[in-house]
Order: structure tokens, then sequence, then C-alpha cells
């Protein structure tokens, strides 16, 4: 095995097989879904030879690899010993994530695995619209009709895929679930109509080139056969539980889950369909255009394929988010392509270089993670870039026929009988690399200096002169960089700048003599004003607004003057921790704005008398 050791290293440090749920893989990560996070050492995974960076956040624990990650994940998988014994996923899950959470879980992985052949299938589309275009192959011979099954054949067949995909997630067998959905797309049920079972009318549903049916027939299915093999006798398990499977899920799915699914897809087509047509395609598409990098870096690319697939399925083509996913990833090119042309450190050209080259051919994990997460100013840029170009193309309506992105899948915007619309394409494509390119030239690359250097440097104000107010700790424990936070509004220092801090400690002190001048009624967060109106937001916890106070107690009350190293808050951290929530402390300067630089230490540990910022004044 190539990967064995890499593989070793990483099973170790997740916490062994034993604490992996599942794991799924996209194009150049691992997506683990993992029944205690606190066991899993993401710092040590991090610093592995092969590991881009972790994103550990509410949809699931992702450990970036490269674009060789099939590879990897094939291995794995086989160390792991995942078989058909390892279904009942859906009863180990954590009972503490929200419904919504956990339906976008299971829709992203169980999507993960098809794309290839989607991908496939819409690549395949393309280069058959330009060779019938070219008049080499005409589409009334039996070599397009051949090759032009394959496309038709993947989206038709759908539910089929999903089932397979869907099945080991959701606790079902993945033979019984593709039997069910091979069951519901044949010609004796799928569209057609006046059909009754029991004597009871059944609406006419057709099943293919939907995943919204199957999707909850599969889910229902997991549980009938986590009860089917409750009750009956382990001697005659083999015999009794798949037909007592299939004789109450068929009719569930037929009756219930199947006009349920059907009903909320065509519900989301048209849904979308009336926010292009009220609301303008152009807004989409410039909006997703530039945020894309900061969906990616959540983990939730994958989220919009399903409906991707429905419009396509409805209309005949995607009327925006396709191409504003080729459009942002272009533009994530031009940022890198920027920064290669600016920066004149020769190891910084060649690491700029590399991950233009494999943002423009669609993969932008390696720049985003690589570079925009360190740099920060790139995702300025791609806004921009990315922002112009899903403008002109929402003005411009153009649209995507097949779910291909990235150059190699410009042929998908071949519109029947002409090309004006991969003109249109191409022209919003040129305008975000070349806006995102320039942006990204003038904003211009971030010294690389060593940060402790810069606070020592700004803090001698005897002999720089310079005027700084030092703020200390908060909370005892390990200091990290903002950008590593696992959760992209601080992260992206949207709301200012700052540092985070994975607390040892139960008690939060102030920074700075100050007064409080706001506490959130959930009490995970304060906010200070200290002296020259410095703005500071003590946020504790990720996502802890969900817990309504619970582990928090407050020592003090809005309005109160309160002295640097004084009590704020008592956390119950263990408790946060627990109920499956990031306890990461953030410190934020929400006026950041208002001074001349904010400088944070990069102190590994630290105490409540340790420097964690130093605020520049002049």
């Amino acid at each position: 095995m190539k990967y064995k050791k890499f593989n070793q290293q990483i099973i170790k440090l997740i916490g062994g097989k034993d604490n992996v749920q599942a794991v799924v893989h996209c194009m150049t990560r691992l997506r683990f879904t993992l029944k205690d996070r606190t066991k899993a050492d993401t710092e040590a995974i991090k610093n592995l030879d092969g590991v881009i960076d972790v994103v550990s956040n509410n949809v699931a624990y992702q450990i970036i690899i490269g674009t060789h990650v099939t590879d990897v994940y094939d291995e794995l998988v086989e160390m792991l010993g995942i078989t058909e014994q390892n279904d009942n996923v859906q009863e180990t899950k954590d009972a503490k994530k929200n419904v919504v959470k956990a339906i976008l879980d299971v829709v992203s992985e169980s999507m993960t695995p098809i794309l290839e052949p989607i991908i496939c299938a819409g690549l395949l589309a393309a280069l058959l619209s330009i060779i019938s275009l070219t008049g080499l192959i005409s589409v009334d011979s039996s070599t397009y009709k051949i090759f032009d099954a394959l496309r038709v054949s993947v989206f038709y067949f759908l539910p089929i895929l999903m089932a397979m995909s869907s099945a080991k997630r959701l606790g079902a067998s993945p033979y019984l679930a593709v039997a069910l959905a091979a069951t519901i797309l044949s010609e004796s049920i799928n569209g057609v109509k006046g059909l009754t079972l029991f004597s009871i009318a059944l609406p006419q549903i057709t099943y293919a080139n939907s995943f919204i049916p199957i999707l909850l027939a599969v889910w229902f299915m997991g549980y009938v056969t986590k009860y089917v093999k409750k009750i009956v006798p382990a001697t005659l398990q083999y015999f009794l539980t798949p037909l007592l499977i299939m004789l109450i899920t068929l009719p569930a799915t037929l009756l219930v889950f199947g006009p349920m699914g059907y009903y909320l897809g065509e519900g989301i087509i048209v849904f979308f369909n009336l926010l292009m047509k009220y609301v303008g395609s152009w807004f989409v598409m410039m909006l997703y255009s530039g945020l894309q990098p900061f969906i990616v870096m959540l983990g939730a690319g994958n989220f919009i394929m399903p409906v991707v697939a429905s419009l396509i399925s409805s209309n005949g083509y995607d009327p925006a988010f396709i191409s504003s996913c080729t459009i942002s990833d272009i533009a994530v090119g031009g940022a890198m392509l920027g920064y290669f042309l600016r920066t004149k450190n020769s190891k910084q050209k060649q690491l700029f270089g590399t991950v233009t080259l494999s943002a423009i051919l669609g993969v932008t994990e390696p720049a985003i993670y690589g570079v925009f997460v360190k740099f920060r100013r790139p995702f300025i840029a791609v806004m921009i870039g990315g922002g112009l170009g899903g403008l002109f193309a929402g003005l411009t309506g153009v649209k995507a026929y097949s779910i291909a992105w990235g150059l190699f899948g410009l042929p998908a915007y071949i519109g029947k009988g002409h090309f004006m619309n991969l003109w249109l394409m191409v022209a919003s494509v040129i305008i975000s690399f070349v806006g995102a390119t320039v942006a990204a030239f003038i904003l211009g690359v971030p010294a690389d200096k060593d940060a402790d250097k810069q606070v020592e440097k700004n803090s001698s104000v005897t002999d720089k002169k310079i005027n700084t107010i030092p703020l200390s700790s908060v909370v005892s424990g390990e200091l990290i960089q903002l950008s590593n936070v696992n959760d992209a509004a601080f992260a992206s220092e949207a709301m200012g700048k700052g540092i985070g801090i994975k607390p040892n400690d139960n008690q939060i002190y102030a920074p700075i003599d100050g007064e409080i001048t706001t506490i959130f009624p959930t009490k995970h967060a304060i906010g200070i004003t200290g002296e020259s109106g410095i703005e500071i937001l003590i946020h504790i916890g990720i996502d802890t607004v969900e817990l309504n106070g619970q582990f928090f107690e407050l020592d003090v009350q809005e309005g109160d003057r309160v002295s640097k190293g004084q009590k704020l808050v008592q956390v119950d951290f263990a408790g946060i921790n627990k109920a499956g929530y990031d306890t990461t402390v953030m410190v934020i300067i929400t006026n950041t704005n208002e001074f001349l630089d904010v400088i944070p230490s990069t102190n590994k540990k630290v105490t409540t008398n340790d420097l964690t910022m130093n605020i520049v004044l002049s």
C-alpha cells in the first residue's frame, strides 16, 4: 500500500477506527463523521506531511489532502475495515446535531461519491455537442446514440446512484436500497398514471432523474432495518429480514415518501425559478461567484449539486450555479496569478504558480487552504473578479446545459445549434480572471513577517515612538491565529481582527480596563469598550448561541466598570464540548478600521497575564 503509513497516522490521530462513523471523499479532502471529535488531535494532523489543512465544522471533520485523495481514500477504507456491517451509522449519530444540520450532512456526503459519473456525463454531453455541431458524427448515427445513452442513463438512473451512495450512511443495505430504486424506476411504476395500492390511488410520479424521493425512502429503510433485525430471530434473519424490509419500505415509498420527495423537489425548482424570474439570475450569480471560496471553506460546496441536478432535469439547463462555480474557480486562479506576478519571493512564486493551474482546472482547495487562509486578501480579489464575472453572466443569461466546471467544462455551454451561450460564458470567465488578477496585484502580498517580532517592534513605544495598547489574554490556553478558527465569519476577519484561544481554564477575564457595553442574552458573548474607544468582543465558543445560556455564569452586568484581569464569566467548557460545540474563545477588535493596526501575538501557550494583541493607535 502506497499510503499505508500515512493512513495509519491519520487513523491514530482521529481517535482510532472505533471513532469513525463514516468517511467519504470529494476532489481534495477526506470527510469524516466522527463519534467524538474531541478524540481527534487536529493540530497533529495538520502537521502531517501530506496534509494541507483540517476543517472541522458542523458539516464534517475534513482533512484536506490534495487531488490524489481518491488513492488515499481507497486504502484508508480498506484499513478501517468498513463493510456492510458498518451500516448502523444513523443509530450512533450525535444526538445533539439538529435536524437541518443532519439533513445537510447526509445530502452532502451522499452526493460526493456520485459526482464522478455526473461530471463524466456532463463532459460527455459537452463533447457530443462539439462533435455534432462540427458534423463529424450525425446525431442520428448509432455511434452518437450509443455514447449519448451514457449521458442520459447517468441522470435517468440517478435514484439508483443515490440509493447506493446513501444506504450505508443511513443504516440500510446498499443492495436492498438499489433494488428499491430499480423498482420505482421500472416501467410498471415510473410515470405510470392510474396506479392503486391496496385500493389507494397513487399520484403519477416520474422517479427518473430525481434524488429526493429515494433519499427519503432509504432513510426510512434504515429505521425499518434496525427494527426488523430486533424482532426477527437470528436463525431466520437471512430469509425474513430482506423480505420484511422490502414489504414495508416499498408501499411506504409509493404512498408517502415518493410523493413527499417528488413535490419537495418540484418546490425547490419552483423556488429557484421564481428567484431567477423576480430577483434576477444576475444577483444570484454575482453573489455565488463572489462567495464560493467561503462556501468551500465550510465544506459545503456540494450542497448545491442536488438543486443543480433538479434544475437541469426540469429546465434542461442550470441558469446560475454551475456557471457561478466555474466563474469563481477561474477567479481564484486569477487571484493566484496576480500574487504570482506581484511577489519577488521565489518560493512564493512556485506556490502561487502551482495553485493557479489547479484552480483554473476546477480544484480550488489547494489555493484556498494553502494561500487564502494565510494571506486573506485573495478573498477580496475573488469577490471582485468573481462578482464582476457572475454579474455579466447573469445579465447576459448564461446557461449550463450539463454539470461540468473549470476550463474543461466550457463546452457544456454550447447551446442547441449555436455557440453564443459559450462565447458569453467565455467572456464571463475572462472578466472574472482578469478582474481577480488585477485586484490581487493591486492589493499585494502581505509581508510574511514573524508576528512576534512585529509585536516586539511595535511595543517599543520609547524607541519607535509608536503608541500602542496591549491586550492580555482573557483565558489560559493555546493561542491560535484567527484565520485558523473554525468559523468563516471570524476567520475571514469580517468582524474585525483578533485572536482565538483554545481554553484550558473555565474562567474568562477582562483583557483591559473598560466598561461592559454588551452582554448577549445567551451569555456567550460580551462586549467591552476600553481606552481610546477600543471595542472588544469576547465570543465564547462557536455556535454556542444555540445553548441559550447553558454552561455560562456571569459575574458582571451591562454598564459595569471592570479592571484588567477581573473575572467576567464562569464557563463549563467540558459541558460545552460534550454538547458537541467548539470551545474556542475569540477576542475580536470590532472597530479595527479605526486603528493603524491590530497585531496578534503568536505565543502558543498563554495565561491571563500574557500579551495576546497590540492595538497600534498611531
